[in-house]
Order: C-alpha cells, then sequence, then structure tokens
C-alpha cells in the first residue's frame, strides 16, 4: 500500500505556494503525523526554506559517496545513463517530519521525461520508460517508507512542463492555491484541461503494461479544493477589486477543476474553498530569516506586540487547514498503485 501524495499545484506564480507547503508541513506534523516533504522544483525554493546555506552548500557543492541519493536529482540521475533510481537520504527536520531536498540540477531532468512519455506507448519493452515517467514517485515512497510516514508532500514549479506532468502522475491528491487576481483565474482555466488530459495519457499508458514488474502511481491528481491566499484590504489592491476576482473563483473552479474526477474525492456537496489565508506581512521575512514557520516565531525571534498575536492567528489559521485537508483525504490513504 502506497503513501498518499499531496500536491499544491498551480500553473500561476506568486501565490505563496512554497511557503504554504512549508506551513502546512509543519502543521501536520505538529498534529501527530509523519510527514515526508519532497522538493521538486527545479527552483528548490521549499528546500531554502528548510535548510540554512551551509547544509545548502553542502548538498549541492559535494561530490562523491557521501552525497549520493541526498537530493531528488541525485536519486534520479542514474536514469539517464545507465543506472537505476538511488534510495534517498532524507534530511531530518523534526522527529515527524522529513524532507527530500530539492536540487537545480533537476531543470535537466526534463528532457528526458519529456522523450521517454511518447515511449510509454510503445510494443517493445517498457522498463525503462516507465522506470523514468515514475522516478519522483518511487522516491517519494522510499522516503516514505524510510520515516514511517504517512503522508507526502510535494512542492512543484508554476508551470506545465514534463516535471510537473511527472510529479501530478504521481500525485493523489492535488490542491490549488490562488490569489484573488485575473492571473489565478487564467491558471484555473488551463490547470482544469491540463490536469483531465495527463490524467487520461496515463491511464492509456498503464493500460500499455498491464503487467508492470514494479508498482506504478495511479495518477488520480484528485482536486480537494482551494486555498485563496492573502485576502483582505492592501494598499495595493482595493477592496473592490479584491472581491471582483474573489467572486468569480468558485463558479470558475467548479466549471474547470470540479468538472473533472471531483465526485472521486470530495462528493457533490462538499465545500471547494478549504481556507481564505491572510497575508502575514512582515511575519514571513521573520520567519524566512529564523527559518521557522509564523506560528513557531518567540519573542527571541522579534514577534513581540501584535506580532504575537499574529503568531497565535496563524497557528489556528493553518491548524484549521490542516484538520480540513486530512478530513478529506483519510477515507483514501489507501489510494495507491498498479
Amino acid at each position: 500500500m502506497s503513501v498518499p501524495v499531496l500536491t499544491f499545484f498551480n500553473n500561476k506564480g506568486g501565490v505563496g505556494k512554497t511557503s504554504l507547503v512549508f506551513h502546512l508541513a509543519w502543521m501536520f506534523s505538529e498534529i501527530g503525523k509523519r510527514v515526508v516533504a519532497i522538493d521538486l522544483d527545479p527552483q528548490a525554493n521549499l528546500t531554502s526554506a528548510f535548510l540554512a546555506e551551509d547544509d545548502l552548500e553542502a548538498l549541492w557543492d559535494g561530490d562523491g559517496p557521501a552525497n549520493t541519493g541526498r537530493t531528488v536529482y541525485q536519486c534520479v540521475r542514474p536514469l539517464t545513463e545507465v543506472g537505476d533510481i538511488l534510495p534517498p537520504h532524507s534530511q531530518r527536520i523534526s522527529s515527524r517530519l522529513h524532507l527530500v531536498p530539492g536540487d537545480l540540477g533537476l531543470a535537466s531532468f526534463e528532457d528526458f521525461l519529456s522523450q521517454e512519455w511518447p515511449h510509454a506507448l510503445d510494443s517493445g519493452s517498457l522498463y525503462r520508460p516507465f522506470r523514468i515517467l515514475s522516478a519522483f514517485w518511487q522516491v517519494a515512497q522510499q522516503a516514505a517508507e524510510q520515516n514511517g510516514a504517512e503522508l507526502i508532500l510535494a512542492d512543484v514549479g508554476p508551470n506545465l512542463g514534463a516535471i510537473n506532468r511527472s510529479a501530478l502522475l504521481a500525485t493523489d491528491h492535488v490542491v490549488i492555491p490562488l490569489a484573488a487576481d485575473l492571473f489565478s483565474l487564467q491558471g484555473l482555466r488551463n490547470l482544469g484541461p491540463t490536469l483531465r488530459k495527463w490524467r487520461a495519457d496515463w491511464h492509456k499508458r498503464l493500460d500499455n503494461w498491464p503487467e508492470p514488474t514494479f508498482p506504478l502511481p495511479a495518477g488520480t491528481m484528485g482536486p480537494l479544493g482551494y486555498i485563496l491566499m492573502q485576502h483582505g484590504e492592501r494598499l495595493s489592491r482595493p477592496v473592490k477589486a479584491y472581491k471582483k476576482w474573489a467572486d468569480r473563483i468558485p463558479q470558475t473552479y467548479q466549471q474547470m477543476i470540479s468538472g473533472g474526477p471531483r465526485d472521486l474525492t470530495l462528493g457533490p456537496a462538499a465545500e471547494d474553498c478549504l481556507a481564505r489565508l491572510k497575508h502575514y506581512r512582515s511575519l514571513v521575512p521573520m520567519a524566512l530569516e529564523v527559518r521557522k514557520p509564523i506560528f513557531h516565531l518567540t519573542a527571541a525571534d522579534g514577534a513581540i506586540g501584535n506580532h504575537a498575536y499574529a503568531v497565535k492567528d496563524a497557528w489556528s489559521d493553518f491548524k484549521a487547514l490542516a484538520v480540513a485537508i486530512l478530513s478529506r483525504i483519510e477515507p483514501k490513504t489507501g489510494a495507491g498503485h498498479r
């Protein structure tokens, strides 16, 4: 039985997606879940949120056996030659939270994923194309097994390329972070048809290999809902403008996203909006500097006065969101593989 993969995805950047994954990974672990976070964005922003610069230098600049399998790319790189996937050596963040670090070198893996996509429909040996296309899922599942994880959280970049396609093939549940603006709305219009196409194309490939010699992801990509980020009045966006776009999101989400396999995960009466998260403004850079989630900031970090109240609010907000997500995925925690 595989560990469920939850991916946060929007092909529009700048909506706070990586920060969301970072905070939820911490919160899931705080409420008792054993979590693996995997950074599948070649920009590796999630990794830099968790790890200090010296640690990043050791991961990315080091060479030799000691660094084998310490990033996602190091695990899958042997596939570009004649080797196989290497077992990951994840970073311990806390007793219940581990990270499979990202790597800027991952961008070079995109070409191999693109080349093998049509080969999975060939009539010859299918081992190699499926091994490459499912590599991210294999690495994530190995990391989860090593650490006894109950949930995998994946961060991906804001695009519709081959890396993200393979990341989504490895995904059981998708959460879509959105801002209240035209760009996020357009992102929804692009995202829904793309997810449906990727899902259908993957199922064609699965049908082409009816007796695989190793487990493969089901490629469910079931939408759990969306999170509306940075709500409330901001100086750069008047309330009326914010409300205009926020009011359009529910209908667009239902048309473009829920028109897919929503019934597989939520049911017809489910609420699409998982949460409306505040923008915590000055707390964000404060938290980034000390590599903590906002809700772990203390007076020693500078969270005093009104900031201390905001820290408590952040704890409540992220806990409510984590509980809402778990309530939707736990009936499906066995969502598995072929």
